[in-house]
C-alpha cells in the first residue's frame, strides 16, 4: 500500500503531527511518499527519521503513484492536493491543523483512525467539482475548482458588468464587484461569506452568487449540475477582470474572453474515518451569533 502524505510545512505543528503519522505508518509496512521540500522541512525537524520516503517534485505525479493521499495542515492544504488526487482517481483524506478545517476528516489527537484505511474500514463520499474554461482569442485554458470559481474587478477598479447566458441562453446581468460559482462543497467556504445558501456537500449542483451587486433584488441561484453557465466580463475604463479558482490560481479576464463553468466529468473521492454528520459538523465548525 502506498500513502501520499502532503503537509503545511510553515506550521510546525503540521509538521510535527506529519512525523508521528510516518512513524506510524511505516510501522504498519505501508510505503509513503512526499514532495521534495516537505521532505526536507520534515528532516530539518526529526532527523533522526528513518525509512525511505519516495521523493517526487510535484502534487501532481504524486497522486498518480498512490493509493490514498492525506493531507496535515488546514483546507488550503486539502483543496490543493484534492483535485490531483480527483484527476489521478485516488481517495483523500486530511488531518486539521489549521483554523476551522472543514473539509478535514480528522483533528490531530485521532491520527491513529488513519489505520482504518489498511484494514479498508472506512466509506468514500463522492464530491461534485467545477470544470472552467477561460475561451482566449489563441487558446482555451481548463481548470478544476475544488470550491469554486470567482470572478472579480481588478483591484481599486470600478465595478464591473457581467452577462451570464444559462445554457446558451441569456439568463442574467450584473453589476459589482464580481460572481462566484461554487460547488456544494465550497458553499461553506467564501461562498458562505458572500451571503450563498449552505448546501450539503453530496449534493451535486452550482451554486451561483453575486459579489457585492448594484442591485436591490440580485440573490445566489442554485443550478442543476446540467447547467452550462457562460461569462462575459466588460470592464470600465480598459481595466481587467481576474479569474480565481479555489483562492489558489488566477487568470487575466479581458472583455473579449469567454468564461465557461460546468460540472465536471471528474469527481472528487473523500475518505470518512467515523460517523460524520455534515449538520452536526456546521453547529461545530461555524461561529454563532449570541
Amino acid at each position: 500500500m502506498k500513502l501520499a502524505l502532503v503537509v503545511n510545512d510553515k506550521k510546525t505543528e503540521a509538521v510535527k503531527f506529519a512525523a508521528r503519522i510516518i512513524k506510524m505508518f511505516f510501522d504498519e509496512d505501508v510505503f509513503i511518499g512526499m514532495n521534495r521540500s516537505n521532505i526536507n522541512t520534515l528532516h530539518e525537524f526529526f532527523p533522526s527519521i528513518n525509512g525511505n520516503i519516495e521523493c517526487f517534485e510535484n502534487h501532481s505525479v504524486l497522486a498518480q503513484w498512490c493509493d490514498f493521499a492525506v493531507t496535515v495542515g488546514g483546507d488550503g492544504t486539502i483543496i490543493h492536493m484534492a483535485k490531483h488526487a480527483a484527476l489521478a482517481g485516488k481517495p483523500i483524506v486530511g488531518v486539521n491543523v489549521g483554523r476551522v478545517g472543514f473539509a478535514a476528516e480528522l483533528e490531530p489527537y485521532e491520527i491513529s483512525e488513519l489505520k482504518k484505511i489498511i484494514t479498508s474500514d472506512f466509506s468514500t463520499e463522492r464530491r461534485m467539482l467545477l470544470e472552467v474554461c477561460v475561451k482566449k482569442r489563441e487558446a482555451v485554458k481548463t481548470y478544476i475548482a475544488v470550491n469554486d470559481a470567482v470572478v472579480s474587478r481588478e483591484g481599486l477598479s470600478r465595478i464591473i458588468d457581467m452577462e451570464v447566458s444559462l445554457n446558451n441562453e441569456n439568463f442574467c446581468c450584473y453589476r459589482g464587484d464580481g460572481v462566484l460559482f461554487s460547488t456544494p462543497t465550497g458553499s461553506t467556504a467564501y461562498s458562505l461569506s458572500a451571503g450563498g445558501p449552505i448546501v450539503d456537500p453530496k449534493m451535486s449542483c452550482i451554486i451561483m452568487t453575486p459579489l457585492c451587486p448594484y442591485s436591490l433584488f440580485s440573490r445566489s441561484v442554485v443550478l442543476s449540475d446540467k447547467a452550462e453557465l457562460s461569462l462575459k466580463v466588460h470592464s470600465p475604463d480598459n481595466s481587467k477582470g481576474f479569474l480565481t479558482i479555489d483562492g489558489q490560481e488566477s487568470e487575466e479576464i479581458l472583455d473579449e474572453d469567454i468564461i465557461t463553468v460546468r460540472c465536471s466529468e471528474v469527481c472528487l473521492s473523500m475518505i470518512h474515518l467515523k460517523d460524520k454528520n455534515f449538520y452536526r459538523l456546521l453547529k461545530e465548525k461555524l461561529p454563532r451569533s449570541e
